[in-house]
């Protein structure tokens, strides 16, 4: 097998490091020919180096992976896997429609990481049973999924994170420890989040969340 040429998208520094390393350790299978931290420098740096695959981080400044997806040309060979911290429907099923070849989180092992990237290098598409089990749903109708974007972009990034934590049962205090905002901020988007989305009360929120796979 001939090495394959690796790009890392990633805003955080520590975190494409820490990839590096991992992946290095293989230097035989992989080379990291190219690092970007936002949209605009992994489009950048896509065109020039052209390659093999490109793990690719989905939320970052810029409109995060699915803009570099829009971005990158339909000729391109390049393959993308998608790494991200979430496992929420939404994120896994609008990146694969959005050309993505498979989706893992951040906490895979280094040798389970590679494996990935080599697999879909080679034309299989890669997903933890979990994540499989969403883009499963979708194609079965079992996830209405135009519904899910429409509603979802009503929504800014933050009041889909604070939504997300409140879904699944954060107390305010907690949801402000987590997100490292005020209370009162968590407050303004639970109730924006509501609004938008024409629910009462953060049980109904709670089952609107539960019933998209968003939780």
């Amino acid at each position: 097998m001939s090495t394959l040429r690796v790009a890392i998208v990633d805003d955080h520094a520590m975190f494409r490091t820490g990839v590096r390393t991992e992946l290095e350790s293989s230097a035989d299978r992989v080379e990291i020919v190219a690092e970007a931290e936002d949209v605009d420098s992994a489009v950048a740096a896509i065109a020039e180096q052209q390659p093999d695959v490109v793990l690719l981080d989905v939320h970052m400044p810029g409109g995060g992976g699915l803009e570099v997806l829009r971005r990158v040309p339909s000729s391109a060979k390049t393959t993308f896997l998608a790494l991200s911290v979430s496992d929420a429907a939404e994120d896994v099923i609008g990146i694969i429609r959005a050309g993505a070849r498979g989706y893992v989180t951040k906490n895979i092992s280094g040798p389970e990481l590679l494996d990935a990237l080599e697999r879909v290098a080679g034309g299989d598409a890669v997903f933890s049973p979990r994540l499989a089990g969403f883009v499963l749903d979708a194609f079965a109708g079992t996830i209405e999924i135009a519904q899910v974007d429409e509603d979802l972009d009503r929504l800014t990034e933050r009041e889909r994170e604070v939504m997300r934590l409140i879904a699944r049962g954060y107390a305010y205090k907690e949801v402000a420890k987590e997100l490292f905002i005020s209370i009162k901020t968590v407050e303004t988007h639970v109730s924006s989040v509501l609004r938008k989305l024409q629910l009462s009360s953060r049980h109904e929120l709670t089952r609107w969340a539960n019933d998209r796979r968003l939780i």
